[in-house]
């Protein structure tokens, strides 16, 4: 029984069964062909149950199994990995499914490999998950052939697996790696020339060409007798608070991520960022209702909170309430610090309504605003007018970039930083001005 369940006809298999039907069939008409094509039939028959002795002679014939990481990356690629090994005597046709997630709606994962006796392969395939949260992942099914190909060998391997899909920790890596490289331009985070000297002393060295010659300390010159500078630091230590609002206006998906989700990722980054330089790392959720809050701090396994945090975030169908954020603010972080706070706005009213708490806010911190623009809208203006319809679409497109364009004045006015940006471009732009306020001394 165990070998029927695992039994399948191959297509050859069925196009020799009709043809050998259809012989029969003129052989009704020209009996002196009857002969023959009980033979070709009984040769077929040998040669089918010849086929299912190689292929269910060897129990282990065929070996698979897929490495799936710990945890996937929301929003990336995440590599995984297949490894098959041919057990058999003989070249082996095979047929891999791999049963993945239901999440990622995919019915292509099917991979052929064709195996030399006693031969290992790697195949290597990736996942692109939107959404954060486990993931089922079921068994891996190899169908094998044997060089006549009539029937196949189901093989199934592994067990049921339950992964976690955690907020992008694969572009936190990225950062992480080009900043301590120095390579951050790669991903589009600007070369920032610092601009005067924080109040942070560090020591006094030998004077190397391309230190500014501003810095340099005459006595400590004199009594070298060569030329000596000052040398400072980033002041260390400073509180960075990401603020995400959970609200109903989070909700808009682009390219199969929430804002949500790419403020999720964007904190991660920035996090880790700020902790790199020596700042402290903390994080504020809210909705109508405050969320969590972690305070700044710069101790082991601030990121790992942070991450756990993250992961747990979902968006809710209510307008966000500023009045308890501000709040909770004044109460729970009592010395200055720079707050991101990621949120979007769609209208110059939607602003306005929150504005006397965001004007509070930026009274007793550095405020930055980061909010996005809408790119089915820019892709819109990009595209020429032909009739009467796409005229109307584009001027309504060209109203709401407008909005967006006032919103950006109207926090400029109170004082008010703030950053219009793509989605794909967030993570980016938060580092870059992150890096900017750095090199200015306001962090």
């Amino acid at each position: 029984m165990k070998i029927l369940q695992n039994l399948y006809f191959s297509t050859l298999f069925w196009a020799v069964f009709i043809a050998i039907g259809l012989l029969f069939l003129v052989a009704y008409v020209f009996p002196v062909l009857f002969g023959t094509v009980k033979l070709v039939f009984v040769l077929w028959v040998v040669l089918t149950l010849t086929d299912a002795l190689l292929l269910f002679k060897n129990p282990k014939g065929i070996f698979a199994r897929r490495d799936t990481p710990e945890r996937l990356s929301n929003g990336d690629e995440n590599p995984l990995q297949l490894h098959l090994q041919n057990n058999y005597n003989f070249k082996t046709k095979l047929e891999i499914i791999d049963e993945i997630p239901f999440q990622f709606q995919r019915r292509d994962v099917l991979f052929e490999a064709t195996l030399t006796p006693h031969q290992t392969q790697l195949l290597r395939y990736q996942l692109r998950p939107t959404k954060r949260g486990e993931y089922s992942f079921g068994l891996v099914n190899v169908f094998a052939q044997s060089p006549l190909r009539l029937l196949k060998r189901r093989y199934r391997f592994g067990t049921p697996q339950m992964v976690a899909v955690y907020p992008s920790f694969l572009q936190m890596r990225q950062f992480e790696l080009l900043a301590i490289s120095n390579r951050l331009t790669e991903f589009g985070v600007k070369r920032i020339r610092r601009i005067g000297h924080s109040m942070e002393f560090e020591q006094i060295r030998p004077y190397v060409q391309g230190d500014d010659v501003r810095s340099l300390n005459w006595k400590a010159t004199a009594r070298r007798n060569e030329l000596m500078v000052n040398a400072f630091q980033d002041e260390k230590s400073q509180g960075v608070y990401c603020l995400i609002d959970k609200g109903r206006v989070m909700k808009s998906p682009f390219e199969g991520l929430t804002l949500l989700d790419y403020a999720i990722n964007a904190t991660l980054v920035l996090s880790n960022i700020a902790l790199l330089k020596q700042d402290k790392a903390g994080l504020i959720t809210f909705s109508e209702v405050l969320g969590q809050v972690l305070p700044a701090e710069r101790k082991t396994g601030q990121l790992a909170k942070i991450l756990e945090i993250l992961y747990k975030q979902k968006t809710r169908y209510l307008e966000s309430d500023y009045e308890v954020l501000y709040a909770n603010l004044r109460a729970q972080v009592r010395q200055r610090s720079l707050l991101l706070l990621f949120t979007n706005f769609e209208t110059l009213h939607a602003l306005q309504r929150q504005l006397p708490y965001l004007r509070r806010i930026a009274k007793d911190h550095l405020l930055i605003v980061i909010f996005f623009e809408n790119t089915e809208t820019t892709h819109l203006l990009r595209q020429p007018a032909t009739n009467t319809k796409e005229i109307y679409l584009k001027t309504i497109a060209e109203r709401f970039a407008y909005e967006k364009k006032r919103i950006v004045l109207e926090l400029q006015k109170y004082g008010i930083q703030s950053i219009l940006t793509a989605p794909k471009d967030l993570n980016a732009n938060t580092v870059n001005k992150y890096l900017e306020l750095k090199s200015r001394g306001m962090v």
